[in-house]
């Protein structure tokens, strides 16, 4: 069976490879009569290669140096200095070095999208179930285009076209930005029938959905109607947004999860759309918790969250901490206490319980020792996805499975895009749903609904909502292209990311905050990436982007 699977990725991988006079593998192995087989009446080759499309989805975990996207941000940063990530955190990025290239790889998957539609009919299979491989094919391409398209901007579209070695590929112009976008809109719209209908069988979990095309579609339209990509502030475009993420809302099929953890940690769950499905592993939790444990449990803790990001989170009646008329006021020497349940859930902080002990992360605790080894630079780690291990003794295998998209998302997509057509009240409406499963409450407060005040006019409520929308998508690949769109990467790409230094006297903690990084964001050019040299180079109608 390996060998077989082998002998398909080598066949899918020669058609993009240059030309050769030799056969380096023979051509009865790599024949596409093998893999689409009149013959194969289960469908055993042809759901390979569909298996194999999957992998082209995005996954978010520790991807680039062992970090995430948000350590590019003013969330966090990578514990090993001069990881990578910086290059994005410091508008360090070239056409021919960029730690978050997508091109090579979406095009790759838009080939074999194309081939697979190309020639899975021939295949005797259950015809119900081609349907669906052909639907969720379409998806994976669609949602590649999008991953080109914030990225890059616009982008050449192929179409179904499959080009063969002698086909002539140094003259495709790029299509628009608005071009990429109508056509990725057509796709969901055009797939939606076509794909499985919630709820799934436990057989499917994990197969792309009639949901995922839906919020492929208000994710799309967000970005569409945010400022970056919408300078006039069109309310057309918003109300768009708005209505796609409704659209999803009224199918009545998602819902939040009781427990914020388990929208990560439960394979079945109620509220993930669309999630890169893993077997059960811990890698999460030795690459992120904090290093001071040994084997078996040793960690390296490569995420180091921010001060910043720590201060975003509320108090536990939902206020912010320097909202002088909090019920529960802040208090700088304890600055844990009293806070939104999700902090605790996001990041470790010095004294939360892992495995049975105290995080430490004062200076010179088991967790921050001081010396050469790697180790968290702000005083934090990133506890979120990670296991419910705070009283165990041991790591075990987890369900580790990359949130792509999750109804969290949809309920702060229609927020962000209903305030911005003047409808504060509903905007609210989705916040407290929020804060609610949080487990922040209603409060007894006059005028206030889970800590945010009920009168809030359009720019305080955008507000609200951007902070509640970095808080509950933290380290989701979020914020990096929020900021973005939001077009403030020229004030939050250029400002301090701060830590907390953390001195024992006795048993007692003194706090204080530090500056441990700055970041760089280079305004207009940053905004969008450049295009690889090379393909450029291949491709001398492709237009550079500018600044590059």
């Amino acid at each position: 069976m390996k060998a077989t699977k082998i002998i398909i990725l080598l066949y899918i991988g020669i058609l993009v490879s240059s030309c050769k006079k030799y056969e380096e593998v023979p051509n009865e192995l790599v024949n596409p009569d093998i893999i689409y087989d009149q013959f194969d009446k289960n469908g055993t080759y042809a759901q390979w290669v569909r298996n194999d499309l999957y992998t082209y989805l995005p996954d978010g975990f520790n991807r680039i140096d062992n970090v995430v996207l948000d350590a590019a941000t003013d969330d966090a940063v990578a514990s090993r200095y001069g990881s990578p990530i910086e290059l994005l955190a410091k508008s360090g990025i070239t056409a021919g070095t960029n730690p978050d290239d997508r091109w090579a790889t979406s095009y790759a998957a838009v080939r074999k999208v194309n081939i697979f539609l190309s020639k899975i009919d021939v295949v005797p299979y259950d015809a119900a179930s081609i349907k669906f491989w052909k639907a969720e094919a379409r998806f994976i391409r669609a949602m590649n285009y999008f991953e080109l398209l914030k990225r890059y901007g616009g982008v050449p579209l192929l179409g179904d076209q499959v080009f063969g070695l002698n086909d002539n590929l140094s003259n495709i112009p790029r299509n628009t930005f608005d071009e990429g976008v109508q056509y990725i809109l057509a796709e969901c719209e055009a797939i939606k029938p076509l794909l499985r209908t919630e709820p799934v069988l436990d057989t499917f979990l994990g197969s792309i959905t009639r949901g995922a095309a839906y919020a492929l579609k208000s994710r799309v339209l967000l970005y569409v109607a945010s400022p970056l990509n919408n300078p006039a502030n069109d309310q057309n475009k918003w109300l768009a947004a708005a209505n796609a993420a409704k659209d999803l809302i009224n199918l009545n099929v998602y819902s939040l999860t009781p427990a914020f953890t388990s929208a990560f940690l439960n394979r079945k769950n109620s509220e993930v759309i669309l999630a890169y499905q893993k077997a059960q592993n811990r890698t999460l939790e030795t690459g992120n918790a904090p290093i001071g444990f040994a084997e078996p449990n040793a960690s390296n803790g490569y995420v180091n969250p921010s001060q910043n990001l720590v201060d975003a989170f509320p108090m536990s009646d939902g206020r912010a901490i320097d909202a002088t008329a909090a019920t529960l006021p802040y208090k700088a020497q304890d600055p844990y206490a009293n806070r939104d349940p999700r902090l605790g859930l996001t990041v470790f902080y010095n004294g939360a319980s892992w495995l049975s002990r105290a995080v430490e992360t004062f200076d010179g605790g088991l967790d921050r020792p001081g010396g050469m080894r790697l180790q968290t630079r702000t005083g934090y780690y990133m506890r979120k996805f990670l296991g419910l291990f705070g009283t165990a003794t041991a790591y075990q295998d987890q369900t580790h499975n990359f949130p792509i998209f999750r109804y969290a998302e949809i309920l702060l997509n229609y927020a962000e895009a209903i305030n911005e057509t003047g409808n504060q009240a509903e905007a609210l409406t989705q916040l407290k749903l929020i804060r609610n499963r949080a487990g922040i409450p209603l409060g007894n407060v006059v005028g206030y609904a889970h800590g945010i005040r009920t009168d809030l006019n359009q720019v305080e409520m955008r507000k609200v909502i951007q902070n509640e929308r970095r808080i509950e998508m933290a380290f989701e690949e979020q914020r990096f292209w929020d900021i973005r769109r939001w077009k403030i990467a020229e004030q939050v790409g250029n400002s301090s990311v701060r830590g907390m230094q953390i001195v024992k006297q006795g048993s007692t903690f003194t706090y204080t905050p530090i500056v441990v990084d700055q970041l760089s964001f280079v305004a207009p050019k940053m905004y969008l990436y450049a295009i690889p040299l090379k393909e450029i180079v291949a491709d001398p109608a492709l237009q550079q982007n500018p600044g590059y």
